[in-house]
């Protein structure tokens, strides 16, 4: 397979951005983190687009911001970055993006997955642009700061000016992204992976191991405090060596016993029943199955979404996680 195109700060022309005025739309995890960025960069014309009521008006004021609603926002900006939450674009793009964006403006997503399943459609007349680092937003916000970045998935949806190219790699430059770099792809191929792997593996996939694996040892008659630290504590240490390593280099770094019982074992609780499921969720997910289901219960007040918040929350492996934490603090004092 070719691998994809990866552009660095020395690829993308800053003045590009520089030159617009850049509303961004949302000013929670990512959206500050945006702006914050771009400021930092040289962009001197950003306004955020806020509701009337949001409980982040204050901070992006404070931050220096000019806040205005979203549809005010989007008719007074060059570029529009929509950085709220996915299920909520389709009613803003129908309420207020549209009705009010700039004719021949640009559109900039931090994930596909709107365009990609028609909860917005834009208009032929805008550029459509994904920007999508790979990181938390106070993560990427810290690391901005201390002069390094984080990798960006890139793709152009739809180029109406000729330029939306070089516009999104400037873009993804000033949020510190070509200190990494920005790896060219499609809407689909971000949005698809993206949805697999936060089920299979990043949330629900580890969730469910580590929760099924500590009440597998509780029921068994282990204490909980030793089954947290094996099934839950210790996964951050390996996983952080894995990252830093790979998985072959952290194989080599554990010890024998660990390592030999993960060739024996691994296979058969990743088994074909598991890979059976990746495959239902990728199909899932390529048709759309899986954002109809989320945007059915976000119209209906998101109750199956509070329901298992909450469920999630009254897990035995909490508590034992918050005594154990108890713990750690008392020693401090």
């Amino acid at each position: 397979m070719t691998p994809l195109p990866v552009f660095h700060d020395r690829d993308c022309d800053l003045s590009i951005i520089r030159g617009k005025r850049v509303a961004v739309i949302g000013y929670g995890s990512q959206g500050r983190t945006h702006a914050l960025n771009l400021r930092d960069s040289g962009v001197t014309d950003i306004i955020v687009g806020l509701k009337a009521g949001s409980a982040t008006r204050e901070k992006a004021a404070a931050d220096g911001f000019p806040v205005l609603t979203a549809g005010e926002a989007a008719a007074n900006a060059d570029v529009v970055a929509v950085m709220v939450s996915d299920e909520s674009h389709r009613d803003l793009w129908r309420d207020e993006l549209e009705p009010n964006i700039r004719p021949g403006a640009a559109l900039i997503f931090a994930h596909g997955l709107s365009v990609r399943f028609g909860l917005v459609e834009p208009r032929p007349d805008l550029d459509v642009i994904l920007a999508s680092p790979k990181g938390i937003g106070p993560r990427i916000r810290d690391l901005y700061v201390e002069g390094e970045g984080v990798f960006a998935l890139f793709g152009v949806h739809q180029d109406a000016s000729g330029g939306a190219h070089t516009l999104g790699l400037a873009y993804a430059a000033a949020l510190g992204c070509g200190r990494k770099g920005i790896i060219e792809t499609t809407f689909a191929a971000e949005c698809e992976s993206d949805l697999f792997g936060e089920q299979v593996v990043l949330c629900g996939g580890v969730g469910e191991l580590i929760d099924a694996a500590f009440t597998k040892l509780v029921e068994a008659g282990y204490p909980p405090e030793v089954a947290w630290f094996e099934c839950f504590y210790e996964v951050k240490l390996v996983t952080d060596l894995m990252f830093s390593m790979g998985i072959a280099g952290a194989f080599g770094r554990i010890s024998n016993t660990a390592e030999y019982g993960a060739y024996l074992t691994g296979p058969r609780v990743i088994g074909e029943a598991s890979k059976a499921a990746m495959d239902e969720v990728l199909a899932e997910v390529r048709s759309g199955a899986f954002v109809k289901t989320l945007m059915a219960d976000y119209d209906a007040g998101s109750p199956e979404l509070l329901a298992r918040r909450k469920a999630l929350g009254q897990r035995p492996i909490e508590a034992v996680g918050a005594r154990l934490a108890a713990v750690a603090a008392k020693a401090k004092n």
